[in-house]
């Protein structure tokens, strides 16, 4: 009978072994270091007892006068123990403390006598037993001279080995400690307008850096009315949120000394400036030394970050108007910027621009703002929930209480179909919100004949603008007309060349007759933002993007990428050297429907039909959405007669003729071939023309139309 296998359980080993993380490790170490120290500083001065005593005299005897800075080099060491973020210490580190240790003690040695270098070794003096095998082992070699310039040299590189530190950096940290200490104001810190006095940790002197803090008599918010519409009431105030948020921006001295502390480690010497918090990162500022190189500092942005434990940090060199950088660092908590806290600002109340339009709060806490007339177009790009939509939702916002709707008339593009809704139906609409891209070029091809008209009108009265226009016609005042398009990847889509034409048009003239674009995509790329749409509109907001190409696709320069998102935007145009950074304002649309509501009950609006009945050449047909049809009728004609003129048909032929794309040149073949006027494909050989003037075609539709 076979003996059965009896089944173990296995049972879990239990590890009796104490294991301490690395960090509790170096404290202990640091901490062991600390007290040994102590006892050697006691026993200097002979109040350590006989076992301190008898410790010290043992130092004296193995290493001579260096006993005396061995205290203050524990010390360092345990320094730099309780700091692992900020040093990170390697077996070379310790190395090199025991090299100092030693090759000072040669030091100490090489002046003494031969002869009386071992007496002077056993009593304790010079560099003790230590000192004196170091010192003889070079003095067999070399002269006194000699072997004090090869141990100084050693010396140095010890010091290096064991801080980890360059010597240029070493140098400049010994020369700041003899000089003369110069009188430094208070670190003063800019706080938002608006936002309440709040206790920021580290301030010494807390101001305020905005404008808006300062008294000074204001006008009230008053509606920009024409004369033919002198009732019109504008929303109240009241229907916009009051709630806001504080920005926390941490401990500002700390982060400031660290800022400085880490730049002096890596040789760039600098002097701390003033400190403005913004809503959602807080700038501190700077003033390099003579001879440091910008690229320097903003070589050393991930390095700060590391030191600053930040997810990402800006620096700004130099700062636009200013002889100084900026450092941008992201606040613990970030504030909530509302419409309403700035609509109250001095600032927006003493403008009189009627499509003025509040963009947020910048960096420094003041209030930011921009005048689309003067813009005169407005490009807004980002990543999907940075903040286009909410951003767009502000400046129409802003436009409807400072309008009125016979001075302002506007043509919402909503291709997303549930955005722009909530503006259904206000007076100021010219059209109902328009979701068909179809409609869409249809408006703008109104837009550019409006332009046209408007502008032969200021010719025949002599008048360069709609503002000097609307000076001498008052009864007859144009009104300014907006055109917002929520997404345009999709009109690009369907008919890029048509719609990048319209739209340039647009933009290279109708600033003169009070015709503004404000475009928004979430497509970031040079389909969508075209050169000639960029070379057009140089006033462009980015929100978050995903990478430096999609920045520098919106802004020609890069920095957006490292945007916090939550309305966080970069600001370019024209009369702007550089992108500047905006906390955008947060508008919800429990704020937005009040206002709406408020409206669409003070009166009905009044649509202009022939807006949405322009011709369009996009789609129809019978043949499908992806046939030629209706759209391409305006170049049929065209295409027709340069097959027949030049005897061939080719889609590379109808490319350069007509100036389309390749899609819609073989689309063109197809319904010439359908119509008749060329044969099917034959490979790779251009089609046969079958016709040798338009008459023949025009003939077979007659008779075709007959049977």
């Amino acid at each position: 009978m076979a003996r059965r296998k009896s089944k173990k359980k296995s049972v879990p080993s239990l590890s009796l072994k104490p294991q301490l993380s690395e960090g509790v490790a170096r404290e202990i170490i640091a901490i062991l270091l600390v007290a040994i120290a102590i006892i050697l500083l006691f026993a200097t001065f002979n109040f350590g007892g006989v076992l301190a005593t008898s410790l010290f005299e043992g130092l004296r005897w193995l290493i001579g006068y260096s006993a005396f800075l061995l205290a203050p080099v524990l010390l360092l060491l345990a320094f730099m123990l309780f700091q692992p973020a900020k040093y990170e210490l390697h077996f070379y580190n310790y190395l090199g403390f025991i090299g100092f240790i030693v090759i000072l003690s040669g030091l100490f040695h090489i002046g003494i006598p031969q002869a009386q270098a071992p007496t002077f070794a056993s009593d304790g003096d010079g560099g003790g037993m230590v000192g004196l095998g170091v010192s003889s082992a070079f003095l067999t070699v070399l002269n006194v001279p000699a072997s004090t310039i090869v141990l100084t040299a050693l010396l140095i590189i010890a010091v290096v080995i064991a801080t980890n530190t360059r010597l240029s950096a070493l140098i400049a940290k010994i020369m700041s400690l003899f000089k003369r200490p110069e009188p430094q104001e208070e670190i003063t810190i800019n706080q938002p307008a608006g936002v309440p006095t709040l206790e920021i940790k580290g301030a010494l002197n807390v101001g305020s850096g905005s404008k808006g803090s300062k008294k000074e008599k204001v006008k009230e918010l008053v509606a920009l009315t024409s004369v033919d519409d002198p009732d019109w009431v504008p929303p109240s105030l009241d229907l916009l949120s009051k709630s806001s948020s504080n920005p926390d921006a941490g401990n500002v001295k700390e982060n400031a000394a660290i800022i400085q502390n880490t730049l002096a480690s890596f040789g760039v010497d600098v002097a701390m400036g003033e400190v403005n918090v913004g809503p959602t990162v807080t700038q501190y500022t700077m003033k390099p030394a003579s001879g440091v190189k910008l690229t320097k500092i903003t070589g050393l942005e991930h390095n700060l970050a590391l030191a600053l434990a930040a997810p990402a940090i800006r620096v700004e060199a130099p700062i636009p108007g200013k002889g100084a950088v900026g450092v941008e660092l992201p606040n613990p908590s970030i504030a909530t910027v509302r419409l309403r806290q700035l609509m109250d600002t001095p600032e927006y109340k003493s403008t009189t621009s009627p499509l003025n339009i509040i963009l947020g709060q910048d960096v420094a806490g003041a209030t930011a703002m921009a005048d689309l007339a003067t813009m005169p177009h407005l490009l807004i790009a980002g990543a999907t929930g940075a903040g286009k939509s909410v951003m767009i939702n502000t400046l129409l916002t802003t436009l409807l209480y400072r309008n009125s709707p016979a001075q302002l008339k506007l043509i919402l593009v909503d291709p997303k179909r549930v955005e722009l809704n909530l503006y259904n139906d206000i007076p100021h609409l010219l059209t109902p919100v328009i979701v068909e891209p179809e409609k869409t070029i249809s408006a703008l091809k109104w837009a550019v004949a409006e332009m046209e008209r408007r502008l032969k009108t200021f010719a025949e009265v002599g008048k360069r603008n709609i503002a000097e226009y609307n000076s001498i016609k008052q009864e007859e005042s144009m009104p300014y007309i907006v055109i917002v398009i929520d997404e345009m990847a999709d009109l690009m889509m369907l008919a890029g060349a048509e719609v990048e034409a319209l739209i340039v048009r647009l933009a290279q003239l109708a600033r003169a007759a009070g015709i503004h674009l404000v475009l928004a995509t979430q497509r970031p790329s040079v389909n969508v933002i075209t050169g000639l749409i960029k070379a057009n509109i140089p006033a462009r907001i980015a929100f978050r993007v995903a990478s430096n190409v999609d920045s520098r696709t919106i802004l020609d320069a890069g920095g957006a990428e490292k945007l916090l998102g939550r309305g966080d935007m970069m600001f370019s145009s024209a009369d702007t050297p550089k992108p500047r950074r905006i906390q955008g304002i947060f508008t919800e649309e429990k704020e937005t429907k009040p206002v709406t509501d408020y409206l669409r009950q003070a009166r009905q609006p009044l649509y202009n039909e022939e807006v949405l009945a322009q011709p369009v050449n996009v789609g129809g047909g019978h043949h499908g959405a992806g046939d030629l049809g209706d759209a391409d009728d305006d170049l049929f004609q065209d295409a027709a007669e340069t097959v027949i003129r030049t005897g061939k048909a080719s889609a590379s032929l109808l490319q350069r003729r007509l100036r389309v794309g390749y899609a819609r040149a073989a689309r063109l073949l197809d319904l010439l071939e359908e119509r008749g006027i060329v044969g099917p494909a034959d490979g790779a050989r251009p089609r046969q023309v079958l016709v040798s003037s338009l008459s023949e075609t025009e003939g077979s539709d007659d008779d075709e139309s007959e049977g």
